[in-house]
């Protein structure tokens, strides 16, 4: 038999982190007199007042933010500034490069998480912001999405205990939180126009998750997504926006378009819109005028000005009760971050007693990111930091003067200049200037000698406005076209800007031995322009493998860093590393087994080298601080305390959205979420396939026993699970035990194999031993029942399990849920 779901406070539908969250405070305070001022000032307002509100504007006084929203002075309704904020404020002036949200996560800490969101908080209202359009809560459905690292998890349970105490921390701190992107936004590719085709349950049990966690931790505002949901654009979804956000959750802020998402104003306004951004394409002058020739009822104005109205007035921005705007702690911010960095630390292999490096050995340093600051991805990620050291500065600093560390390329970023002997007639490629409101063009050949016919990377340096850059053509093919879907502004990462702070861009071509015929058009603009065309060849590329080579050969230990550069607007192409860095890895490894292999990527990575490693350490986007705390895990001063929160493929052939283009990309714009409720792990357990490293995974340097598991009913629908576990080896460390929990016998749906339920961050001392204890939340035991569109309990006897990943299960008992 199945039994409905008994309600409980909004807080109960958390599962793992139950016990934390549900002892947080409310972020925000109720005012007194609330409805009755805003109402109020709702009818003072004129109707260009409240149509002035549900739009973005110019910014009199810009401050390097996303968005402005004009206020009323009048009647002192402020203005809003909106900034982007994933991983810090993104604003023009410096602010906190916090770690990537993915790596956040990895520490499997809600409580880390709120004061990761009061870092941001305090930052943005010290700022001079109001809104922060963070944090983003869609799964990790593909690896290849450009955003994946701006978000959580694969897991929904984990996603959903994540953001809601990162909002609250953020909210806490008095300014407001905007819940990202609103709904099944999972990719980047075709974003603008893809159909997101799911059923109502895979919805709810998946994707809807965590954005119901963050209504129930009273997020001020959510953005809906570009993609259409069920062949209606998400910004007009009233499904999504009125009859699951607001009468389901029962959410009483605010809706905002995603930037240029909007796509009309009375389908928009009937359906639960409220605002858009960045400007008033359709909610300004369009509106007034549907609202005047009776096309849009003024009560829908009313109803959208009231919900923006009624979230100022809780954060005391009406009736001047809001704290003043605090100074910014950039030291407090800088501890936060290098702390995230390390308890997010994932060591996913570890042979031989590889790591912890040991000073008085020689260390080889190879890789650019070793020598060059890896703080953060691009678009809206991208902060400008306060400070952020080189890992070779790090590593040197904590190795000591009595250990010798030497440093190879291995694998060249900003390209060598083109020989001056390839080009006829030839020109300054390594500085030409073109002067202002003047035209410079190239006619001529490039010649490729034998040696080097093969792949070429064109990497073209210039200043200026990147929509005005140089024109560069090989062969009649535009080397550096304009990215789309404003792709040019989501640029930001490691590779795009040089060190002497000129923009960057690449392009990759196979070239044939003999001339190639290259022409150049560079416009001077009003300011002028400087540009360099350089390229990384055949012959470049393995003289940098050749002395990286040298360099392992020649030391003791090696830490080789790799990197991919992730940003908003493009998905990627493949797991593989970018450029040379598997041929650069095989080669190293084979030369000195004793080979670290740091990554600093966005998202799963196929590893064909992974063998040949003796470590290898997963430290995504670290943020400014992440060299230090690079160096200090490396060094064994702390415990890589991260597991998984994504499941990596062996290769590109096998996840869940592998050779199925219905599923990813889509097919004539349509994209299918035909795994239904089978996401990340759980589809890799429903298909029998074996992952390159599983859900939750992550090694320390100690070791750690299970034992004493009990589980046992708690008489409202959930589960007490107990266990014991204990330090077993001769260091402290870091372990996070997981619970999972089989599936309903009484259900007559199809459920996933095992489900995340619980886990618990664990620091033990050496020897330690500590009995643990985490509630499983009825929400979990449940499932979306679409006959009766609600959530039922899975009764029965049930198998839980406890183990270190959700394919290393140590324990294993079996409990009855409900009444069976």
């Amino acid at each position: 038999m199945t039994e409905p779901v008994p309600r409980r406070s909004a807080l109960w539908l958390l599962g793992g982190a139950l016990t934390v969250a549900a002892a947080l405070p409310t972020p925000a305070r109720a005012h007194a007199g609330a409805a009755s001022r805003v109402e109020r000032l709702l009818a003072r307002l004129t109707l260009d007042e409240k149509i002035s509100l549900l739009h973005g504007a110019p910014d009199p006084d810009p401050l390097g933010q996303a968005g402005y929203v004009p206020g009323v002075k009048r009647l002192g309704i402020p203005p809003l500034r909106l900034a982007d904020g994933p991983a810090g404020v993104r604003v023009t002036a410096h602010a906190t490069a916090l770690p990537a949200p993915v790596l956040l996560a990895a520490a499997f800490d809600p409580v880390l998480a709120r004061r990761y969101g009061e870092v941001i908080g305090r930052e943005g209202r010290a700022l001079g912001q109001d809104v922060l359009l963070s944090p983003m809560v869609n799964l990790i459905r593909t690896p290849y999405a450009g955003r994946n690292f701006e978000t959580f998890s694969e897991d929904p349970l984990l996603a959903a205990d994540l953001v809601a105490a990162e909002i609250e921390g953020i909210q806490g701190e008095g300014l407001i939180a905007t819940v990202k992107h609103f709904a099944l936004n999972n990719q980047e590719k075709d974003r603008q126009s893809i159909d997101a085709r799911a059923d109502e349950r895979t919805l709810h049990e998946t994707e809807l998750r965590g954005f119901e966690a963050a209504v129930a931790a009273r997020t001020g505002a959510v953005m809906g997504a570009y993609n259409k949901v069920n062949g209606t654009y998400a910004c007009e979804n009233g499904a999504l926006l009125t009859d699951v956000l607001r009468n389901r959750w029962g959410f009483d802020g605010w809706v905002m378009t995603d930037w240029f998402a909007a796509h009309s104003a009375a389908r928009a306004l009937t359906a639960g819109l409220d605002m858009e951004m960045p400007d008033g394409k359709y909610l300004g002058t369009a509106l007034k005028t549907a609202v005047r020739d009776g096309s849009v009822p003024e009560r829908h104005v009313d109803r959208a000005v009231r919900r923006i109205l009624t979230v100022l007035d809780r954060f005391g921005l009406l009736d001047g009760s809001a704290p003043a705007r605090p100074d910014r702690d950039a030291r407090a911010g800088a501890a936060l971050a290098r702390e995230v960095a390390e308890a997010g630390a994932t060591l996913l292999r570890n042979e031989s007693g590889t790591l912890p490096l040991t000073s008085g050995d020689s260390i080889a340093v190879i890789g650019p990111t070793g020598a060059t600051p890896f703080v953060g991805g691009g678009g809206s990620a991208h902060v400008v930091p306060d400070r952020a050291t080189t890992p070779l500065t790090e590593i040197r600093a904590r190795a000591g003067e009595g250990t010798q560390v030497s440093y190879a390329l291995g694998e060249d970023l900003f390209g060598q200049p083109v020989p001056a002997s390839a080009l006829d007639p030839g020109f300054a490629t390594e500085g030409q200037g073109v002067d202002a409101g003047r035209t410079w063009a190239y006619d001529g050949t490039l010649t490729v000698p034998e040696a080097d016919a093969d792949d070429w990377t064109f990497v073209l340096h210039f200043s200026g406005d990147p929509l005005a850059r140089p024109e560069v053509l090989l062969d009649g093919d535009e080397l550096f076209p304009v990215a789309p879907d404003f792709g040019e502004y989501f640029m930001g990462g490691l590779g795009t800007a040089a060190p002497d702070g000129l923009a960057v861009r690449r392009a990759t071509r196979r070239l044939t031995a003999g001339p190639h015929r290259l022409r150049v058009t560079a416009q001077g603009g009003k300011d002028g322009l400087l540009f360099r065309l350089r390229r990384i060849s055949p012959t470049t590329r393995a003289a940098d493998v050749a002395e990286a080579v040298r360099a392992a050969r020649a030391a003791h230990q090696v830490v080789l860093f790799a990197y991919e550069d992730a940003t908003e607007g493009q998905d990627r192409a493949s797991l593989a590393l970018p450029g040379n860095q598997e041929a650069l890895i095989g080669a190293v490894t084979a030369a000195n087994p004793r080979t670290t292999v740091v990554l600093n990527t966005s998202s799963a990575t196929a590893m064909p080298w992974l063998p040949g490693t003796g470590a290898v350490l997963q430290m995504y986007y670290p943020g400014q601080e992440g060299a230090p705390a690079t160096a200090a895990v490396l060094f064994g001063d702390r415990d890589p305390g991260g597991r998984l929160t994504q499941t990596f493929p062996a290769d590109d052939g096998h996840h869940p959205t592998a050779a199925d283009a219905h599923r990813y990309p889509g097919v004539n714009g349509v994209q299918e979420y035909s795994e239904g409720v089978h996401v990340g792990h759980r589809w890799y357990d429903a298909r029998g396939v074996r992952p390159l490293f599983p859900f939750g995974h992550g090694l320390s340097y100690t070791s750690f026993a299970y034992g004493g598991l009990t589980a046992r009913a708690d008489g409202s629908g959930g589960l007490e699970v107990a266990f014991t576990v204990r330090n077993t080896g001769g260091r402290d460390g870091i372990a996070v035990p997981q619970v999972y929990v089989g599936p309903s016998p009484d259900l007559r749906l199809d459920q996933p194999v095992r489900v995340l339920a619980g886990y618990r961050r664990l620091a033990l001392a050496a020897g330690e031993r500590r009995r643990v204890t985490v509630r499983v939340a009825a929400r979990t035991l449940s499932s979306w029942d679409p006959a009766h569109h609600d959530w039922v309990l899975g009764t029965g006897r049930r198998a839980v399990w406890v183990g270190a990943s959700s394919r290393d299960l140590r324990l294993r008992a079996s409990v009855r849920v409900g009444t069976g």
